[in-house]
């Protein structure tokens, strides 16, 4: 009896380390070139070749399907836990009241376009869903927090994300000179930049060709950027549950079930860094471990992905992000006018 007990769970460790593994590999390989690359970034890298090595894994989907599964799960709500040891809740107020509004401006015209100007285009609801938010927060970070709430399909996370990536090098090499163009302070460009550049590294990238103080500003509006995925996701869990055609038992316990576990967690990680219980050299290693579980988990999200069935999707999200990318920019210039009059 004790074998034939044994036996089973012996069999899935090796079928889980099977995807597992091979997401592992490819997400550290991603890191090293995203750190050579800092411009493309370790998650772009990992989609990417994923997808181009998924044709391989489809062969071996039995084997691979549940470590691939822990990759694009538990591994990525990980990811989104680890970000919270870069917030500090005293950030919000540091990058003063005249950027909120042009943050929340940004993130509400960004999220309307995704509704309406994607359903238009016939893109997808969740393709639509996660370019919108990619673009209006924070690139991949929100993908990875977006794509457990509303549960969207590998081939969706894979498009949204490389459309995010096509904008940001575009904006690494526009912005800088439509700053100067615009006769932008150090301070403006910095929240321009930091409202309408999305991955960490290309706001950088972007900014620090400004100046010190456009970059250091930069960034501490894009990690205050990175809050807003708490209301978003909330908001998107509520609308994919309540669609679910769920048993009455189910729906009874609903309302405590709304809160994904890992966004307390990210909330609980930024207020202990918030109280100063999390070390400097600890923050940096958790920020470490965040970029490599989102690579890893990207990479199963490429591993994964049907090309045939990203081919048929077509260039229409492409249009899309092209068009979010560009209300998202002219809305944070425009508000900045606006708000200095």
């Amino acid at each position: 009896m004790i074998v034939l007990a044994d036996a089973p769970s012996r069999r899935r460790t090796p079928v889980r380390a099977t995807g597992l593994g091979a997401a592992v590999l490819l997400g550290l390989a991603a890191t090293v070139a995203g750190t050579l690359v800092p411009v493309v970034g370790a998650p772009v890298f990992a989609v990417v070749a994923g997808v181009l090595l998924s044709p391989l894994t489809r062969r071996r989907s039995a084997a691979m399907a549940p470590g691939l599964n822990l990759a694009k799960g538990p591994v990525l709500q990980l990811s989104v836990v680890f970000l919270g040891a870069q917030l500090s809740l005293g950030q919000v107020l540091s990058v003063g009241a005249g950027s909120l509004p042009v943050m929340l401006g940004t993130l509400a015209v960004c999220l309307l376009l995704a509704w309406s100007v994607g359903r238009r285009l016939g893109v997808p609801r969740d393709l639509r869903t996660l370019i919108g938010v990619g673009t209006g927060i924070c690139g991949a970070s929100a993908i990875a927090a977006t794509t457990p709430a509303i549960r969207a399909k590998s081939n969706d996370v894979a498009y949204a994300i490389s459309t995010i990536f096509l904008f940001n090098v575009a904006a690494v090499l526009v912005f800088p000179p439509l700053g100067h163009a615009l006769g932008l302070s150090a301070h403006e460009f910095g929240l321009f930049a930091g409202t309408a550049v999305n991955d960490t590294s290309s706001v950088v990238a972007a900014a620090g060709v400004y100046g010190p103080d456009a970059a250091g500003y930069a960034v501490v509006v894009k990690l205050v950027r990175t809050l807003m995925i708490i209301p978003v996701v909330l908001v998107l869990t509520t609308l994919t549950r309540r669609g679910a055609d769920l048993p009455e038992t189910s729906k009874a316990r609903l309302a405590a079930s709304l809160v994904p576990w890992f966004l307390v967690a990210f909330l609980a990680v930024a207020a202990l860094n918030t109280a100063g219980l999390i070390p400097a050299t600890a923050q940096a290693a958790l920020h470490q471990a965040a970029l490599l579980f989102i690579a890893v988990a990207l990479a199963g999200v490429g591993l994964s992905t049907d090309v045939a069935a990203l081919r048929r999707t077509g260039a229409r999200p492409l249009l899309l992000g092209l068009i979010l990318w560009a209300a998202v920019s002219a809305t944070s210039l425009g508000l900045q006018f606006l708000l200095a009059r």
